[in-house]
C-alpha cells in the first residue's frame, strides 16, 4: 500500500466511525453523537475558504505511523504492536489534524476526553507524549501531571516503557532522574504532581497532560500549566479523566462547561477546545450489556473486557456500596460522593436560575418575603448568612459568608480549598485582621435588611447574643433555632424536599454549592436527621445558615400566592 492509499484508508476509517456513531450502527450516548455533530459540521466548513481552519490528513498518517512501532506492555495483547482502533484514530485526527490556515498551527490547543477506565488512555496519552517530543522542530516541555504521585507516574512510565522496546529510538533519548530527554531537539518530558509538591510552577509547557483530573481538589496544576503556555505558539493542554465522586471538584464544573460548547442548543462556543465525553446517558440501565459500549468505546468491544465489566457489575450488585464506583469508573457517570451526604447536587444544580451576584439581589427579591439564619463560627473561621426568600411557593436561596483576612491564604492552603475565588465570586468577604469582626456581619445585615426586609433571622445562640441584640435595636425580629437534631430536623427534611421538587431557585453561588457537597446528615434512634459540623469533614456553616433561615422561612404564611392560584387556569371552587 502506497502513501496516499495508505492515508486514505485512515481517513475512511475515522469517517466510518464518526458515521456508524450518527445513524446508531455503533450504540452511544447523546453526547458522543453531538461530538461526532460537531466534527461533521467542522468538516463541512472546511469547504468554505472563509472558514480559518483546514484538515490535514497526513498528520494521522504519521501519528499512526508512529503509535505502530510501539508494543503493548499490559493485558492480553502485551508484547504485541500497537494498532490504533478507530476510537483512537478518531481522536488523534482531532487533536492533530484540524489546523489554523494562517499559519499551519493546530486548531485545538485545549483536549478534554472522559472515558471509562481500563480504555488505554495511559497508551494514547503516552502515544501523544513522545509524538510530540521526538518529531518536533522545536524544544518542547512536556508535563505530565496529576493529583497524586503514583497517577502521573503512570503515562510518564508507559511512555518511557513504549520507547525504551524501539531499536531505532533506543540511542536518541536519555532517562535520568525522572526526567526524559530528546537528544536531538532537547525536548524533554517529566512527571508532576501536587502530592509532591511540583506543580511546574515557573516552567513554560508546550504540552500539558492532565491525568485523572476529577481527583483534583483544586484547579491549581491546571491553572498553572495554561498559563506557562502563554509564550508558546504551538501549546496543547491534554486533560482525560474518567467521572468522579464528587460535584465539586473543578473537573466536574469544567464537564459541565463542556457539555454546553458540544450542546448544539446551547449558544456557548470554543473552537479551541476539542471535547470527547463517552458516559452513560441519564435512564440508561446500566445491567444492559449493549450500553456500555457509550462509555467504553474499547473495553466492550472484546469478549476479555466485557467479562471484565460482567465482574465488576456482579459485584456491585451484591455490594451496593460499591454501586457508585462501577457506576464512575467503569459508566464514566458523576455521582455525588458521600452514602451519607445530604445533598443529590446534580438535583441541586437543576435548581439553577442564572449566575449570582450581589447587584442583582435587590431586583430579584422584590416582593418576596426575606428571612435570614446566621451561623456564626469561631472568630477565626468562616461565619455565613443564609437568605431564603418565598413567594407563592417558591424559595430562592443564597448565603453571604466572612473570613478574617489575615490567615485565609493559609486556610486555603490547610482546606485546600479555593477560598480566593469564593472571594472574586462576591459569595465570601474578607474581614480586616485575623478574627472574624462582628461588626462587617451586622452592617452586611442591615444593608440587606433596607433593602429588602428582613422578616425574621433565625439564629444560633452560641455567642451570637451581642449580635442579635444590636439586630433587634435594628428593628430586626431575632428567633433562636435551638441547635439539636429534635429541632432542625424538620427544617433540613422539608429544604431538602424542596430542592428535589423543584420548589427552590438558586444563583449558582459557589460557597453555598461547596457546602452543600460538604454536607454529611447526622441521624438519631427516631430518623430525625441534622447535617452535623463534626460528621462533615468540610465546612459546612453557610448550608448551616440556610437552613437557620429556612426553619421559619418555611412557616410564611404567603408561601402560597392566592391571588396567584385563584387566577390560574385549573382553579375551581
Amino acid at each position: 500500500m502506497n502513501f496516499e492509499e495508505e492515508k486514505l484508508e485512515l481517513q475512511t476509517r475515522v469517517i466510518k466511525y464518526a458515521t456508524d456513531i450518527e445513524n446508531g450502527t455503533i450504540k452511544a450516548g447523546k453526547k458522543t453523537k453531538w461530538m461526532v455533530r460537531r466534527f461533521f459540521k467542522d468538516l463541512k466548513q472546511i469547504e468554505s475558504k472563509d472558514y480559518p481552519f483546514y484538515v490535514d490528513w497526513n498528520e494521522l498518517l504519521k501519528f499512526n505511523r508512529w503509535s505502530g512501532m510501539f508494543k503493548h506492555t499490559k493485558g492480553i495483547l502485551a508484547g504485541q504492536l500497537i494498532d490504533l482502533t478507530d476510537y483512537q484514530l478518531f481522536l488523534a485526527a482531532n487533536i492533530f489534524c484540524f489546523k489554523q490556515k494562517v499559519n499551519d498551527l493546530r486548531r485545538f490547543r485545549e483536549v478534554y476526553i472522559q472515558v471509562g477506565r481500563k480504555n488505554a488512555k495511559s497508551q494514547f496519552l503516552a502515544i501523544v507524549v513522545s509524538y510530540v517530543a521526538f518529531l518536533s522542530d522545536e524544544q518542547e516541555e512536556i508535563y505530565i501531571s496529576s493529583w497524586t504521585r503514583e497517577q502521573s507516574q503512570l503515562v510518564y512510565n508507559e511512555t518511557l516503557s513504549q520507547i525504551r522496546k524501539v531499536d531505532m529510538l533506543r540511542e536518541k533519548f536519555s532517562d535520568a532522574y525522572q526526567k526524559i530527554t530528546v537528544l536531538n531537539n532537547g525536548s524533554v518530558i517529566k512527571a508532576l504532581s501536587r502530592e509532591a509538591r511540583k506543580t511546574g510552577d515557573g516552567t513554560n509547557p508546550s504540552l500539558a497532560v492532565l491525568d485523572e483530573y476529577k481527583d483534583n481538589q483544586t484547579s491549581e496544576l491546571r491553572d498553572t500549566q495554561k498559563t506557562g503556555m502563554v509564550a508558546r505558539k504551538n501549546p496543547l493542554l491534554v486533560v482525560i479523566t474518567t467521572a468522579g465522586l464528587d460535584l465539586n471538584v473543578p473537573c466536574y464544573s469544567d464537564y459541565q462547561y463542556y457539555t454546553r460548547i458540544l450542546d448544539p442548543d446551547d449558544d456557548a462556543e470554543n473552537e479551541e477546545i476539542f471535547i470527547a465525553i463517552y458516559e452513560l446517558d441519564v435512564g440508561d440501565d446500566v445491567k444492559d450489556e449493549s450500553n456500555w459500549i457509550k462509555a467504553n468505546p474499547i473495553v466492550a468491544t472484546y469478549e476479555r473486557g466485557l467479562e471484565a465489566l460482567r465482574s465488576d457489575l456482579r459485584i456491585a450488585l451484591e455490594q451496593p456500596e460499591k454501586m457508585r464506583a462501577f457506576l464512575t469508573k467503569n459508566m464514566n457517570i458523576w455521582v455525588d460522593q458521600k452514602e451519607d451526604g445530604y445533598m443529590d447536587m446534580a438535583k441541586w444544580q437543576k435548581c439553577r436560575i442564572q449566575t449570582y451576584s450581589n447587584k442583582d439581589m435587590k431586583l430579584l427579591l422584590e416582593g418576596w418575603n426575606t428571612y435570614t439564619g446566621v451561623d456564626l463560627s469561631m472568630t477565626t473561621d468562616l461565619t455565613s448568612v443564609g437568605i431564603v426568600a418565598v413567594k407563592g411557593g417558591k424559595f430562592r436561596v443564597f448565603q453571604h459568608s466572612f473570613m478574617p483576612e489575615e490567615n485565609y491564604r493559609e486556610r486555603m492552603s490547610r482546606d485546600q480549598t479555593r477560598y480566593d475565588l469564593f472571594k472574586e465570586s462576591g459569595c465570601l468577604e474578607l474581614t480586616p485582621g485575623n478574627v472574624v469582626d462582628y461588626r462587617f456581619v451586622k452592617q452586611w445585615i442591615l444593608d440587606f435588611h433596607k433593602d429588602n426586609n428582613i422578616l425574621e433571622n433565625g439564629y444560633d445562640k452560641w455567642n451570637a447574643l451581642h449580635l442579635v441584640q444590636e439586630l433587634e435595636a435594628s428593628g430586626i425580629t431575632n428567633v433562636e433555632i435551638p441547635q439539636n437534631i429534635s429541632h432542625l430536623s424538620i427544617p433540613t427534611k422539608e429544604f431538602r424536599e424542596a430542592v428535589y421538587s423543584g420548589k427552590v431557585e438558586h444563583f449558582d453561588d459557589p460557597v453555598l454549592k461547596w457546602a452543600l457537597g460538604n454536607a454529611v446528615l447526622k441521624m438519631d434512634e427516631q430518623e430525625n436527621v441534622m447535617i452535623g459540623k463534626k460528621v462533615s469533614k468540610e465546612r459546612i456553616d453557610p448550608a448551616a445558615g440556610v437552613i437557620n433561615a429556612f426553619a421559619r422561612a418555611m412557616y410564611d404564611n404567603q408561601r402560597i400566592d392566592l391571588n396567584e392560584r385563584i387566577m390560574s387556569d385549573d382553579f375551581t371552587f
